[in-house]
């Protein structure tokens, strides 16, 4: 797809997926000399702008997160993946903003991970204050590391940061699936992608072969 196509590659895919599940939707023509059939329920729409085709749930949707949300979300996003050797922050390919779009969408699963993502950030904010006197995203890694540390194990944490434990993990997954959902981070996953072989097909590599205990299969 060019880079001039107003389509994006998700919107395309989803427009794929919607026009299948529409097609299966449509009931079959009436017979000769039978009665024609009702029309659909549901009017088509145009399947770019609307993907949830039964609900009427628009896209895009408005991203709800403040701006202050925002940017203790960037903080701890780059907290839970920093930038390395081999792969960018959560920032730099856009987490942040993977998770507020996340939890704007107007879908029930959706909508309770926006009421403990954005209580979890207040209550990080609040647990901040408490002990350092400032915001969270304002604080030094050490300090906000000593915040994390004591929410980011369910079994060793107090029953007082019950909130923060349950909203670091819901956010730990949102963050890592969006992260790792962009090519850029697929370098430290060992992912090449497809790629061109020069040559003969090499086949599978023997070190591959042996952790799958397949030796005496090939």
């Amino acid at each position: 797809m060019s880079e001039s196509s107003p389509i994006s590659r998700r919107n395309a895919l989803k427009g794929l997926l919607g026009g299948a599940a529409g097609a299966a939707a449509v009931p079959a023509l009436a017979a000769p000399n039978h009665t024609e059939p009702a029309p659909p329920a549901h009017p088509s729409r145009f399947v770019f702008h609307d993907p949830d085709f039964m609900g009427g749930v628009k896209f895009p949707w408005e991203k709800l997160l403040s701006a202050e949300e925002l940017a203790t979300t960037q903080a701890l996003a780059d907290l839970i993946l920093p930038k390395d050797e081999t792969s960018p922050a959560a920032s730099e390919v856009g987490v942040p903003d993977f998770i507020n779009e996340w939890v704007s969408a107007d879908y029930p699963a959706h909508q309770e991970d926006r009421e403990t993502v954005r209580g979890g950030l207040g209550w990080l904010n609040t647990e901040s204050f408490k002990r350092f006197s400032e915001r969270f995203e304002e604080l030094g890694v050490d300090q906000q590391s000593q915040i994390v540390d004591d929410i980011c194990d369910a079994a060793k944490a107090k029953p007082e940061h019950r909130v923060g434990v349950v909203f670091f993990k819901r956010f730990r997954q949102l963050c890592v699936g969006g992260y790792y959902s962009h090519s850029q981070t697929w370098k430290s996953l060992g992912y090449v992608g497809n790629v061109t072989i020069g040559g003969p097909y090499p086949g599978v590599l023997p070190e591959v072969i042996e952790r799958l205990g397949l030796q005496d299969v090939v």
